[in-house]
């Protein structure tokens, strides 16, 4: 039985379809990768399988139990971590902050241990808990919105374009960062137009066209074809979020998420 399986999945934003009739499986221990342009489907896919976005037909499986009517908190729940494009982090809060809301749905007692499986990977995480975010380089941030990302020890990592907008020396760094995680047993649903990276650490990939599967096979089979790299490669742009409004939206998260702190602050 698959880890993660999509049966004839359409989506759509109003009127307009962008999904349509997707089937992809994902098993245990996979690294699979989504292939194709600036709006071909794949981000859509990724919010479609963390709950961002409903499917309008179709069945979303996870081990083997329908989750597509799940809202997005129970699918994190039980195992699906989305790192979406442009990282999204909470530029105003801090390191810790960050962290701490990852680990939302996750239980307390698993807390500690997250944060040094975390720290392990990303050693400069531990020197900056106190750092606000914003002040991180991209290449930084990306880490940080993965590191997030695993504090609810997740079976399955969504990683939305993890290379875009990072400087090209940390990109091969990102790279390996996925692979290792897949040793450590995490299996990762991969979307990145940077096709030749992509299918080099990939077992499997899937093909995007106007929102649809048009070529799906071993990643060799792929990386091999000659249309691949040529038609599949470009960058998108990062969301940005301005200075006063990133402090703004920081301040509400904190009085929400971190009560105590912020009476604490006030007195």
């Amino acid at each position: 039985m698959p880890l993660l399986e999509l049966k004839n999945v359409s989506v759509g934003y109003g009127r307009n379809r962008v999904l349509q009739n997707v089937d992809l499986t994902l098993e245990r221990g996979e690294i699979v990768t989504l292939l194709g342009a600036n709006g071909a489907g794949k981000s859509t896919l990724a919010k479609s399988i963390s709950g961002l976005l409903r499917p309008e037909a179709g069945t979303i499986l996870l081990d083997g139990a329908p989750i597509e009517a799940l809202p997005p908190a129970e699918r994190l729940r039980r195992g699906i971590a989305h790192v979406p494009e442009g990282r999204q982090i909470f530029a105003g809060m801090t390191v810790a902050e960050n962290l701490e809301l990852g680990a939302y749905a996750s239980q307390e007692a698993d807390h500690a241990e997250r944060l040094e499986f975390v720290w392990t990977l990303f050693p400069i995480l531990r020197e900056r808990m106190k750092d606000i975010a914003g002040n991180f380089s991209g290449g930084q941030q990306q880490m940080l919105a993965i590191a997030r990302g695993l504090m609810s020890k997740p079976k399955i990592l969504l990683l939305d374009e993890p290379s875009l907008g990072v400087a090209p020396l940390l990109v091969g760094e990102i790279f390996r960062l996925i692979v290792r995680l897949r040793a450590q047993g995490i299996t990762i649903l991969l979307a990145e137009q940077n096709a030749r990276q992509a299918l080099s650490i990939a077992d499997r990939g899937y093909v995007f066209e106007n929102g649809k599967i048009t070529l799906a096979g071993p990643s060799v089979d792929l990386l091999n074809s000659p249309d691949i790299a040529e038609r599949y490669l470009g960058m998108g742009s990062a969301t940005e979020v301005s200075g006063s409004a990133s402090a703004a939206l920081a301040g509400r998260l904190r009085d929400v998420m971190f009560p105590a702190a912020s009476e604490a602050g006030q007195a």
